[in-house]
């Protein structure tokens, strides 16, 4: 019984290893609520490129030019400064016990800028969020471990990894107010039935939490302030009379991720729609 059971449980790859820790594809609807900007919607455009010698090598790339943007929901539906963060990934296969449980170390290069040439302040000396000039690059590190709960009967997945803007490689007006040390951690659950027939029958859930903790001496906060934490918590449903997509909740607490736009603390639960980027 127990050896038929494992024989329906999905078959991991490295490439469904990185998908599964890229972020999502979305856009949300026009119903967030909290302290962020009236927003038609957001969108985060987030295509791989998987770039491979073959199916089972230990070692692949991946290739997003991503891109997230905003329309605000004012007079002319106007669309701000838009985050270009185009990057290119690396994955290794450091180990594998069986179909479910990876471990793999990858590295990122990415840059993050939002398009724009004016001044980074104003007159008045507060920051041009509409045409000032944001700009960095960064590099991120770290370890992918994952596995299956059979009490769960999901897939477990947990990633750890250092972001660094060395200083140099970040805009001079950003040094000291923008954090260039960064401590990711994200743990991902995808659920789903372990009986093929249930599998038609029911909708599959998942669950990602994400944490973000800067660790370098910026914009003069203490080690312990709240302010150096973004916390984001996702919900997933994806039912079974849509293939292509799903639906999501999100809470998000922390620093506004949008470019220039980084010195906002937001708290926001938000909907939206969602690419399926894995069919196991």
């Amino acid at each position: 019984m127990a050896q038929e059971t494992d024989s329906l449980l999905p078959k991991l790859t490295l490439e469904k290893v990185a998908l599964i820790n890229q972020s999502d594809s979305y856009i949300t609807l026009p119903t967030d609520i909290g302290n962020i900007e009236p927003l038609l919607f957001e969108a985060n455009i987030n295509p791989s490129f998987v770039i491979r010698k073959r199916k089972d090598s230990k070692l692949m790339a991946v290739l997003t030019p991503q891109i997230i943007l905003r329309m605000y929901n004012e007079e002319s539906f106007p669309i701000r400064t838009p985050s270009y963060i185009p990057q290119i990934s690396a994955f290794y296969l450091l180990n594998k016990k069986n179909i479910l449980e990876y471990t793999v170390l990858f590295g990122r290069l990415a840059h993050h800028s939002n398009g724009q040439d004016g001044d980074f302040y104003r007159d008045d000396g507060s920051i041009n969020l509409e045409s000032g000039n944001f700009s960095t690059n960064f590099i991120e590190l770290g370890l992918i471990q994952t596995g299956y709960s059979k009490k769960l009967k999901a897939l477990k997945s947990f990633k750890s990894s250092f972001e660094i803007h060395p200083k140099y490689w970040m805009q001079k007006e950003l040094q000291g107010l923008y954090s260039g040390l960064r401590w990711h951690n994200a743990f991902t659950s995808l659920k789903f039935p372990i009986n093929r027939a249930a599998n038609q029958d029911r909708a599959k859930f998942s669950l990602k939490a994400e944490t973000v903790f800067m660790l370098d001496n910026y914009n003069d906060l203490k080690m312990f302030d709240l302010d150096r934490i973004n916390a984001k918590l996702t919900f997933y449903y994806h039912p079974k009379f849509f293939e292509d997509i799903g639906f999501f909740i999100q809470f998000y607490h922390g620093m506004d991720y949008y470019n220039i736009y980084f010195q906002h603390q937001v708290s926001v639960i938000r909907l939206g729609i969602m690419t399926e980027i894995l069919r196991f």
